[in-house]
C-alpha cells in the first residue's frame, strides 16, 4: 500500500481515488496542499488554519469545531500521538527499505550522521533531523520515508523504561547501532546497570544485525538470539579474531587537522582478513570508535572499501559536535551540544592533544541529569583535567562549583602549576576574559545542551 492507502484503512470516509497525500507534518506553518497534518497538544488549535492551506487534518480536541466545508477532510481520533505512531507502524509494514535504528549514552547524533554520510555515497535515504529521536519524533521522522528511499536512519532517545521498547515496536530496525553505555538518565533510572537494560529494549526489535562498542563493559557480553552481533573493537585491548564479524581498529594518531587510524577485519566476500589505513577529517579516537561502527553498518549494505575510503576523508557533523569554529586568533572547538562524565573525559582528552601550538582554554560548564551523585560526578572530572593539557580553566554553573572547590583542595598538583581557573556566575564574563587575551588561543566549549555554553563565542 502507498501512504495515501495507509492512511484511508483508519477513516472509513476517506476515498483513496480522490486522496493523495505529498507530506506528513506536525507544524502547522510547514503545510500545503495535500499534506496530513497531525495535531498534537497545542496543535489543535491550528486544525482549521491547516484545512484553509489545502490540508488534511487529524485532531484529537473533542471541543474544536470544524468548518463544514472542510469536514470530509479532518479527522477525529481519541489521541493524536498514538494516532501518529499507529500510522508510522502501518507505514514500516509497507516499506521495502533498510531501517537503521541508533540508542546509547553519548554519540547517537554523531553516528547517525557518520553511517548518513556514508550510505549517501551510493544510495538515497533519510536520517533523523534535530531532536526528533522520541515517541513524537522517530515516528513522524519514519513517515517521511519513501518507496524510492533504500535507507532511513533513526535515532532513539530516552529518559527512562519503556521508551526504547515502545520506539522499537514503531521502528522495526533490521540493523541498530547501541553506541555506548554511560551517565546519562542517572536522575531518572539511577544506575548504569538500568541504563544498559533500558537501552536493549531495543534487542527484541532487531530484525537482522546489531552493531555495538566491543570494549563498553556492559555492551561486550551483550548476547543476541537470531540476529548477528557485529562489535567494534579496539586492537590496543583486544586480540584479532578471524572469520567474525568484528572490526577492530588501532594506531589511532591525530592533530587539530584530521585523524588517522588502521582498521582489520574479516571480509566475508573475499573470504580473507582485510587491512585498511583510514583518515578522516573528524578528530579523536572516541569519534574512530564511532566511525568504526558506521563503517560496519555500510559494510552490512555491501558498500565498497573504496567508497567508503573516499567518504571518511570529508565527513559533515551536526554542528556543536567538536566543530571547529575560526574567529580572528581565535579557534573555538564547540562541543557544548550535550555532556555526560563519559563525553567531558573524551573531550578534554581530545582537546588535550591538539592546538599545543597556541595558549588553550577550556570552558566547562554542567552537566544535567546525572541524578543524586551529580556533585561527586563534577567533581571528579579532576581526575581527567589534572592529565589535561590546557593553560585557563573557566568554570560555569551550580554544579560546576564541586570541580572549582577539588581543584582548590588540589592546586599544588605538579600538573596545575602556572594555570588559571576561575568558576563564573555569568557567561558573558568568560566572554570578557577570553576577549581580553590577544593571543592566538584554543577555546573548548563543552556542557550540557541547557546550559547554552555557545552562547560565549564571538561572532
Amino acid at each position: 500500500m502507498n501512504k495515501a492507502e495507509v492512511f484511508q484503512s483508519f477513516f472509513n470516509k476517506v476515498e483513496i481515488s480522490d486522496f493523495e497525500i505529498n507530506n506528513i507534518s506536525i507544524n502547522s506553518k510547514e503545510l500545503g496542499k495535500n499534506d496530513i497534518f497531525v495535531a498534537i497538544r497545542g496543535g489543535n488549535n491550528f486544525v482549521n488554519e491547516a484545512l484553509e492551506k489545502g490540508a488534511f487534518a487529524v485532531y484529537d480536541s473533542k471541543t474544536l469545531k470544524i468548518d463544514e466545508k472542510y469536514a470530509n477532510r479532518a479527522f477525529f481520533v481519541n489521541d493524536s500521538v498514538e494516532f501518529l505512531q499507529n500510522f508510522a507502524k502501518e507505514w514500516r509494514k509497507n516499506l521495502d527499505i533498510k531501517v537503521i535504528g541508533i540508542t546509547g549514552s553519548n554519540g547517537k547524533t554523531t553516528v547517525k550522521d557518520m553511517i548518513y554520510h556514508l550510505l549517501s555515497q551510493k544510495y538515497k535515504g533519510k536520517k533523523t533531523e534535530g531532536n526528533y529521536n522520541n515517541h513524537i519524533g522517530l515516528p513522524f521522522t519514519l513517515l517521511r520515508a519513501e518507496e524510492d528511499d533504500k535507507f532511513i536512519i533513526l535515532e532513539m532517545g530516552m529518559s527512562g523504561f519503556g521508551e526504547i521498547d515502545l520506539l522499537g515496536q514503531i521502528a522495526l530496525p533490521d540493523i541498530n547501532v547501541i553506541t555506548n553505555i554511560g551517565e546519562s538518565h542517572l536522575e531518572f533510572l539511577k544506575t548504569k546497570e538500568n541504563v544498559f537494560l533500558a537501552k536493549t529494549e531495543i534487542i527484541p526489535y532487531i530484525k537482522n544485525t546489531l552493531v555495538i562498542n566491543g570494549d563498553d563493559e556492559y555492551l561486550k557480553n551483550v548476547k543476541a538470539e537470531n540476529i548477528e552481533v557485529v562489535r567494534a573493537l579496539s586492537l590496543e585491548n583486544n586480540e584479532f579474531r578471524e572469520k567474525t564479524s568484528d572490526f577492530y581498529y588501532g594506531d589511532v594518531h591525530f592533530n587539530e587537522n584530521g585523524t588517522d587510524f588502521f582498521l582489520k577485519y574479516f571480509g566475508k566476500i573475499c573470504q580473507s582478513t582485510v587491512e585498511r589505513n583510514y583518515k578522516t577529517n573528524v578528530l579523536g579516537e572516541h569519534n574512530v570508535l564511532n566511525l568504526v561502527m558506521a563503517i560496519a553498518v555500510a559494510k552490512q549494505f555491501g558498500m565498497e572499501d573504496k567508497i567508503i575510503s573516499e567518504a571518511v576523508k570529508n565527513i559533515g557533523l551536526t554542528g556543536m559536535r567538536f566543530q571547529i569554529i575560526e574567529n580572528g586568533d581565535t579557534t573555538y572547538i564547540n562541543d557544548a551540544y550535550n555532556a555526560s562524565p563519559m563525553s567531558m573525559e573524551k573531550s578534554l582528552e581530545t582537546f588535550s592533544q591538539i592546538y599545543n601550538d597556541r595558549l588553550k582554554i577550556m570552558v566547562l560548564g554542567d552537566m544535567l541529569e546525572l541524578g543524586e551523585n551529580e556533585l561527586e560526578l563534577h567533581s571528579s572530572l579532576f581526575n581527567t583535567i589534572k592529565n589535561t593539557k590546557f593553560d585557563k580553566l573557566y568554570l560555569f554553573g551550580e554544579r560546576m562549583k564541586s570541580l572549582f572547590e577539588k581543584i582548590k583542595e588540589n592546586v599544588d598538583n605538579e600538573n596545575l602549576k602556572n594555570k588559571e581557573f576561575g568558576h563564573f556566575d555569568e557567561k558573558e564574563k568568560i566572554k570578557e576574559k577570553i576577549r581580553q587575551i590577544s593571543e592566538q588561543k584554543a577555546v573548548l566549549l563543552k556542557a550540557s545542551r541547557g546550559m547554552r555554553l555557545e552562547e560565549i563565542i564571538e561572532k
